[in-house]
């Protein structure tokens, strides 16, 4: 396995530690230890709009649970014991408990989830506050007001 130096991130960012750390655990998991049940789809839907997809089949909507915790989506699901007796000759559809953990980015936030046909989608919209959007500085002349263009600063 490679080992990549993350230190020039560090020091070209400020205010990016959680990221930085993101990468860094990204970087030391290994790839066996990645559960592949059930598997999932990850796609945009609009320039600020996601949407996960997550195959349950043979789970109802009681048995899965979907909850956001500190920038975290955990999608959880329990089947209860089928309480008739079957007998399979084979049984291809795994219908065991699981969770799965996705990292959300900061002011990404859970809009909704359905269940059709075997299929939980899991919609997700990124809402920057107006606060954090780019705004543009004024630059002060040497007189201390703000030069506007077009003027000459005395």
């Amino acid at each position: 396995m490679r080992n990549f130096d993350l230190a020039p991130l560090y020091r070209a960012t400020v205010g990016f530690d959680r990221f930085a750390d993101l990468v860094d655990t990204v970087l030391r998991a290994e790839a066996g230890n990645q559960p592949s049940y059930p598997p999932f789809n990850i796609e945009k839907t609009a320039d600020d709009a996601y949407r996960i997809s997550i195959a349950a089949a043979g789970f109802r909507e009681e048995d899965l649970n979907i909850e956001v915790r500190e920038n975290a989506l955990i999608v959880t699901a329990t089947k209860p014991e089928d309480e008739t007796e079957r007998t399979y000759l084979h049984r291809g559809i795994a219908t065991r408990a699981f969770e799965r953990r996705f990292h959300l980015a900061d002011h990404v936030r859970v809009t909704g989830a359905s269940l059709v046909n075997g299929m939980l989608d899991i919609d997700l919209v990124r809402e920057v506050p107006e606060a954090l959007k780019p705004r543009r500085i004024e630059i002060a002349g040497p007189t201390g007001t703000p030069v506007v263009e077009g003027s000459k600063a005395a």
